[in-house]
Parts: C-alpha cells; sequence; structure tokens
C-alpha cells in the first residue's frame, strides 16, 4: 500500500464543482489584483481569528517581513525566536536588517521556552516572535507576562496554526500585537500558490499594513514610506473564498485522524506518557500532546503536522519509505547550527531540546482524506519499524 504524505488531489475532487466555475468568473472579469475576493477572505479570516482586521498579502513569509517592517524594527535590533521552526522565522529578522536571537524549545510541544525566551531579553530586542508550530499553540500566558513586563510586542507566527484554540478560548493571532498567518497550499487552509494573512486589533497599524503591501502608497502615487509589492492576488483569494466554509470540517478530520493515530500507537505498547529530552537507548515513540480541557473550553491542536519523536529517526524513515509510506522531517537543522547563521557564534549546547527534536521528529500523514485503513497501515509498519 502506498501512503502519501499530503494528496491535494483528493481535497480538490470534493471541491472542483465549486472552484471552477469561480476562477473562471475571475479570468473573465480581469479584476485581478485585490479587489472583493480579498476583502471576502479578510472579513472572514478575521472574524475566526477573533480580531478587528485581517489584511491579506502575497505569503507567509511576507506577512512576517511586513511586521517587522510596520514596527521600525532594523539595523541594531534584535528579534527572539525559537531556534527550531521553518527558515522563514528567523530570515525575515536578517532581511530587515535586525539579529535573531534564537531560543530552546518545550519539550512536549517544540515551541518557544519561555524560561529561555526571558534569558535572552536585553535592551535591544525590539520583538518576540514565537512560533505556533505544527498547529498547536505557545503557552501563550508565559509568552506575554514577560513580553508586557519588559514592554515588547509580540508577533504571533502562525503559519501553520490558522484556528487554533488556546486555553482560554481565544484562537491564535489575536493575542499578539500581531498574528501572521500563510496560505501556502500545503497549509489547513491553503491556495493554489503563495498566499497569507496578518491579524490585529490596532487599527492605526491595520492603516499602515494595508498600506504597506502596496509600495506604501496612498493616495495613488503618494508615497509617505516604502513599503513593497505584498498584494495577495484575487485568484488566490478566491480559492480561499471557496475552501474557507470546509476549515472546520478538515481541522475536524484531522484531530480524529490523530485521536485514531494516538489509540493504536498506545495499542501497540511502544509510546510513552512522559515527554523526554531524550530517547537516547529506548525503543519507543512519543506522540504529540493530547488534546485537552480546561473550564469548559475545549484547547486543541489542529494538526498541520501529526509530529512523532523516534530514536534512531532516520532508520525508522528509510523502512517506513520503503515500504509506501510518506513521511517528512520538520525540521533537520535548527537555526544555530545553519551555515548562514553561524556568524552570530551560537554555542549549539545551548538548545539540547532542540537538538533533540531535530534529531528525532518524524511527521506522518495526517491530512483530512486519510482513511482508517490507510492510519492501521501507517501505524503497522512505523510500530515494526520502531522495534526493530
Amino acid at each position: 500500500m502506498n501512503v502519501p504524505l499530503l494528496d491535494l488531489t483528493r481535497q480538490y475532487t470534493t471541491i472542483a464543482a465549486e472552484i471552477e466555475p469561480k476562477i473562471l468568473d475571475l479570468l473573465r472579469s480581469q479584476k485581478l489584483i485585490l479587489g472583493k475576493p480579498v476583502e471576502e477572505i479578510e472579513k472572514s479570516c478575521a472574524f475566526y481569528s477573533d480580531c478587528k482586521y485581517a489584511i491579506g498579502v502575497s505569503s507567509g513569509t511576507d506577512a512576517q517581513l511586513m511586521a517587522l517592517m510596520a514596527l521600525g524594527i532594523g539595523l541594531g535590533d534584535e528579534v527572539i525566536v525559537p531556534t527550531f521552526s521553518f527558515f522563514a522565522t528567523a530570515g525575515v529578522v536578517v532581511r530587515v536588517g535586525a539579529t535573531p536571537i534564537f531560543v530552546d524549545v518545550d519539550p512536549e510541544t517544540y515551541n518557544m521556552d519561555p524560561a529561555s525566551l526571558k534569558a535572552r531579553i536585553t535592551p535591544k530586542t525590539k520583538a518576540i516572535m514565537p512560533v505556533h508550530l505544527f498547529g498547536q499553540s505557545i503557552d501563550l500566558d508565559a509568552i506575554l507576562e514577560i513580553a508586557n513586563e519588559y514592554g515588547i510586542p509580540v508577533i504571533e507566527d502562525a503559519a501553520q496554526a490558522i484556528g487554533t484554540q488556546y486555553k482560554n478560548g481565544k484562537k491564535v493571532g489575536s493575542m499578539g500585537l500581531m498574528g501572521t498567518f500563510s496560505f501556502y497550499p500545503t497549509k489547513n487552509l491553503g491556495a493554489f500558490g503563495d498566499g497569507g494573512v496578518i491579524t490585529t486589533n490596532d487599527e492605526q497599524l491595520a492603516i499602515r499594513l494595508r498600506q504597506m503591501r502596496n509600495h506604501g502608497m496612498e493616495p495613488k502615487y503618494y508615497h509617505s514610506f516604502i513599503g513593497g509589492n505584498f498584494r495577495l492576488d484575487a485568484l488566490q483569494a478566491e480559492v480561499l473564498n471557496v475552501k474557507f466554509p470546509y476549515l472546520e470540517t478538515w481541522h475536524k478530520a484531522r484531530r480524529e485522524n490523530a485521536q485514531l493515530y494516538n489509540k493504536l500507537f498506545i495499542e501497540s505498547g511502544i509510546t510513552t506518557e512522559e515527554f523526554p529530552q531524550s530517547l537516547s537507548g529506548e525503543n519507543r515513540i512519543v506522540l504529540p500532546k493530547a488534546v485537552y480541557k480546561e473550564s469548559g473550553v475545549t484547547n486543541y491542536h489542529i494538526y498541520n503536522q501529526y509530529t512523532v519523536r523516534i530514536q534512531n529517526r532516520d532508520k525508522v524513515r528509510s523502512y517506513i519509505t520503503e515500504n509506501g509510506i510518506g513521511t517528512e522531517v520538520y525540521y533537520p537543522l535548527n537555526f544555530h547550527d545553519q551555515e548562514c547563521f553561524k556568524y552570530l557564534g551560537e554555542n549549539p549546547s545551548s538548545f539540547p531540546i532542540a537538538n533533540e527534536a531535530a534529531k528525532t521528529c518524524l511527521s506522518l500523514p495526517i491530512f483530512p482524506e486519510l482513511t482508517t485503513t490507510e492510519i492501521e497501515y501507517v501505524v503497522e509498519i512505523v510500530v515494526k519499524a520502531v522495534k526493530n
């Protein structure tokens, strides 16, 4: 049996009859830049994320870049980011001329560790950019408490986490000064190309971001500051508008798939209830942190990725691949180990949890259209690989 890591064609077949006429109408209209489709998805994202404003932009990376630009961050400034994340999180900091400051991550969620964060704050720290990795929320209470203590703005990198709910019932992207999201095709809400959105509750910031995405222009051909070409295409917005009503259903399917994985892995006897820093010498699998409830509010992971930790990860992955199952390693090399950041002189021993995560994390298929038979097969092969 072959089980792909992700198969977007399955999703497409369920919405093709809706989406193709919309695209054809747009092509016939030739109204391709911004306009009503973009305004519609902005309104949906703002409401869905419990924010007053949402600004559609060209990509999740550009959303992060714009957030830093809007705060005037540049040469001589520092921005704190987790060392374990997708490259854009750190890359945008350098692009505005600032210095990325890396911190370690939590062993349960792989998100920014609050204790590590506080230790790296300096007078040069101008922003904190935590990441809601794999579709699960960071410890926002702890991060925001530290940020407020020092008067530092928080930019929530929620590229993988649209719809993720925190323990107080609020959506990620609504509690920091800004939230940045990606509509890359592999995300839970994916376009037919690149796209992104920035959320905020600050009216003046929203005005500035709308102006910034169009070269800082307002009115036409008048520029009070330098922005960029960060517009969300109407075509991508139209795709997102068709997909948006299905988002909660797709989230639910991903959670149900994760629950089935968890059940089957627990029954296999190779899982652990704890979240150890190291798996050295142990043939077992560490599952993602479970969904939980607090004060009647469900707090949930949207499972953009179903990421486990496995000792001898690369050997296990090779066996899984040979048996027709798609997997991915997010992420094999931390920022502090990347060649382009060697100039920062970080000591790798300062990031023990991230180092372990980079060696042991493996993401398994989790997309909504997976069948029970496929999940059972994935578990069967993974268990064989781990035991052997």
